[in-house]
């Protein structure tokens, strides 16, 4: 995977947006994308009541990316005074090299605009190009929002006990529901796959 990848888009609604790996130059925004995030969104992505400032730590593991084991990508908005809009990850289970975890944080007032599936899609091809066959991905019980868009692009879950716990097979797509954004994540996958795996 090259991380110099970079993909011009349109969201569904239109938007012109640049799809793209992060790379340590976009450490300010990447904080400044953390700040703008509501408390409730930060309290569902971390579990956690945190500040408005991000860890170096956590800055540090999202921006070092190593295309075997970890990927963040971006979309951004060139239009925007503050281009970003969200932001997702995988990172592989070192146990399990067939498994990775998938996380993605979208912009408060980005929800509802497909971002998060695009956003699914590119990580997804990305991830299974170098071996990756599972997406596993948590999320509290109470964000209610997170745990129906999951399901809608076909992630099949469960509850153990604590979190809900949500499982991608990578290698088929024909299992995805009939939904819109299990279509939007369906035409992604199938426009991406050439850019991507090459």
């Amino acid at each position: 995977m090259n991380l110099s990848n970079r993909l011009e888009l349109e969201l569904r609604d239109g938007t012109p947006v640049v799809v793209r790996p992060l790379t340590p130059a976009d450490r300010a925004g990447l904080a400044e994308a953390y700040r703008r995030l509501s408390p409730e969104a930060r309290y569902h992505r971390f579990w956690t009541h945190t500040g408005e400032e991000i860890g170096d730590k956590m800055l540090d593991r999202v921006l070092e990316q190593d295309p075997l084991q970890h990927m963040a990508w971006a979309i951004l908005d060139p239009a925007r005074k503050f281009p970003g809009v969200g932001v997702a990850s995988w990172w592989r289970n070192p146990q399990n090299p067939d498994e990775a975890e998938f996380s993605v944080t979208v912009l408060d007032n980005d929800h509802g605009r497909g971002v998060g599936t695009l956003l699914l899609a590119v990580t997804w091809l990305s991830a299974f190009h170098v071996g990756v066959n599972e997406f596993v991905a948590y999320t509290l019980t109470e964000n209610r929002q997170a745990a129906q868009w999951m399901r809608d692009c076909g992630a099949e879950g469960n509850w153990d006990g604590y979190n809900l716990i949500f499982r991608w097979d990578l290698n088929n797509v024909s299992h995805l529901p009939h939904t819109p954004a299990s279509r939007d994540l369906a035409d992604w996958l199938a426009r991406l796959a050439p850019e991507i795996l090459g």
